[in-house]
C-alpha cells in the first residue's frame, strides 16, 4: 500500500503523525522527504508543459492577454 501526504513542513503536527501510526500500526514504513517544485510537477504532463510554454510565449509576445483595471476588480 502506498499513501502520499503533501503538505508544508510547517503543517506537520502530532495529529498527522498519530494518524500515520494508527493507519500503519506496527508495520515497517518508509518516509521520504522531497521538496516540491510546482513548475517541475506541472511539467510532468506533456499537455501541461505545452500550455505553460505557450503561455510564456504569449506573455513575451504580448498576445492573448486579458487586461483588467483595478476598478473592475472591486
Amino acid at each position: 500500500m502506498q499513501t502520499t501526504y503533501r503538505l508544508k513542513a510547517s503543517e506537520l503536527n502530532q495529529k498527522i503523525l498519530d494518524g500515520i501510526k494508527t493507519l500503519y500500526g506496527d508495520q515497517e514504513i518508509e518516509i521520504i522527504i522531497s521538496e516540491i517544485d510546482e513548475t517541475d510537477y506541472l511539467c510532468k504532463s506533456e499537455a501541461n508543459k505545452n500550455r505553460l510554454i505557450q503561455a510564456i510565449n504569449d506573455v513575451n509576445e504580448r498576445k492573448n492577454l486579458i487586461e483588467v483595471s483595478l476598478q473592475e476588480l472591486e
